[in-house]
């Protein structure tokens, strides 16, 4: 990577981890501010999912804004929105006021990443893409880790001094990105696949990504709040926090690698499988703080690695010219995901108590598992047609950027092997199937030398 893409990147780099730092613990900062004015999980899960109907409806509308007034100039109207949502929150404190609030600052907070990603992406090749968008993540998950460990800080300082900081630290993000004296990236708006369209074309890599989201959502939500009411002070909510965020970093990149050698619905089966396991660890181990921190490592590590296996099953199957619009449907399905998390898991916690939390993570694990499970002995999946990409990015214009040649390439050899099985007579099916195959998942073609008795009885046998 070049001196001069480094020094492009600098700018959009660091004001992303300046603002990252703040945003990282917002949600955390919400969740108990609202729990010690005594309003219910089920107050406190819906003024959370505001923050993520914000992210769904700025992936949709956010980059009309974008190619109307470019990557600076938009980045600082982001930016600054995210800081005046924030301090307002810090001089009203009604919950549904703050509900408004979040959900402006969500949509604000998805054009942040647009820009960000966007210029990133569109800044260097396919051979320097990767290396951009790693830098990318380990800037945004470094950042989370840091405002995490500084919630206890903040909230020593009592009164409105964390929406403070979170404020000023947005209003900062904004010097890099506007003392950039280079001209920016162009991007080109695509419109996403319906929720229908993609449940057709991969019901896996579909109930992948909105299971993501309602279980990420919840670990940003809901977490902060059963370990207040465990009797923990916030120093170390902070502290546990960080360590499961620190869990995905470390932790998305082994399981990403594993799926690149592997079926990545096995993959997808076994991750579902170790998030129940780890959920009921928590449930029924014995428990201090050493236990604890090492449970929710691995469950950060488990849950943030679900979305880009799941991304990945989906692109294995997507045919070429699908690509972008499929990655961006993804990221909406994911964006509901998250919206529904909080009104859907907060009444367990109010039926059940405080570890209803983890009993939804292990019943959404047992839904994965059955389900990943079931479309896997429907068909088997295809060997994997692009290598496995860290992280997935947070908006619809990045994704569309984050398609690689690799992957564009490994789907056209994909369909031009559908093409021969058609044209070529000797081609034939190690079990051909009896009506259409199912649509998310693509026949695999076996070409053989000289034809099996079986084959030369049945003469020349088509495709499905």
């Amino acid at each position: 990577m070049s001196r001069q893409l480094l020094a492009m990147a600098l700018a959009p780099l660091l004001g992303l981890f300046i603002l990252g730092i703040g945003n990282g613990f917002l949600a955390t900062v919400i969740t108990l501010r609202l729990d010690a004015a005594g309003e219910s999980p089920v107050v406190i899960g819906w003024v959370s999912s505001a923050y993520f109907i914000g992210l769904a409806l700025g992936a949709m509308l956010n980059d009309r804004l974008l190619l109307r007034i470019g990557h600076i100039r938009a980045y600082g109207s982001f930016a600054s929105l995210v800081a005046v949502t924030v301090l307002l929150q810090g001089l009203v404190d009604e919950p549904w006021a703050w509900f408004a609030l979040r959900l402006i600052g969500g949509w604000a907070t998805v054009g942040v990443y647009l820009v960000i990603e966007s210029w990133l992406l569109a800044s260097g090749d396919a051979r320097v893409r990767g290396r951009l968008l790693a830098l990318y993540m380990i800037s945004l998950y470094a950042a989370g880790v840091l405002g995490q460990l500084l919630l206890g800080v903040t909230e020593a300082m009592g009164g409105a001094a964390s929406f403070m900081v979170i404020g000023m630290l947005a209003s900062l993000s904004v010097l890099p990105m506007a003392m950039i004296p280079r001209v920016s990236p162009l991007i080109e708006k695509a419109e996403p696949l319906s929720p229908l369209r993609l449940v057709t074309l991969t019901p896996t890599g579909v109930m992948g990504s909105f299971g993501s989201g309602l279980a990420v959502a919840a670990v940003y939500s809901l977490l902060p709040l059963y370990l207040q009411r465990t009797g923990l002070p916030v120093d170390r909510i902070g502290q546990m926090m960080a360590v499961v965020v620190l869990g995905a970093m470390l932790l998305q990149y082994p399981v990403g690698r594993w799926s690149d050698r592997h079926d990545r619905q096995l993959v997808l089966i076994l991750i579902g499988a170790f998030c129940t396991l780890i959920s009921a660890a928590v449930l029924w181990l014995p428990m201090n703080a050493w236990i604890l921190a090492g449970l929710l490592f691995l469950l950060g590590g488990g849950v943030f690695s679900l979305y880009p296996v799941a991304v990945g099953h989906a692109a294995d199957r997507a045919p070429a010219g699908a690509l972008v619009r499929m990655s961006q449907g993804l990221l909406l399905i994911n964006a509901i995901g998250s919206a529904l998390s909080p009104p859907l898991v907060s009444p367990v916690m109010s039926l059940l108590g405080d570890a209803g939390l983890f009993w939804a993570f292990g019943a959404l694990g047992l839904i994965l598992v059955a389900f990943f499970g079931w479309r896997r002995s429907v068909r088997p999946a295809p060997l994997p047609v692009a290598p496995f990409s860290p992280s997935t990015p947070m908006s619809a214009a990045g994704a569309e950027l984050a398609i690689t040649e690799e992957l564009v390439q490994g789907a056209i050899e994909h369909e031009h092997v559908e093409d021969l099985a058609g044209a070529v007579p000797e081609v034939a099916v190690a079990e051909p199937l009896v009506g259409p195959p199912p649509p998310d998942e693509p026949h695999i073609a076996y070409f053989h030398d000289e034809p099996t008795p079986e084959e030369a009885a049945l003469g020349n046998i088509s495709r499905p």
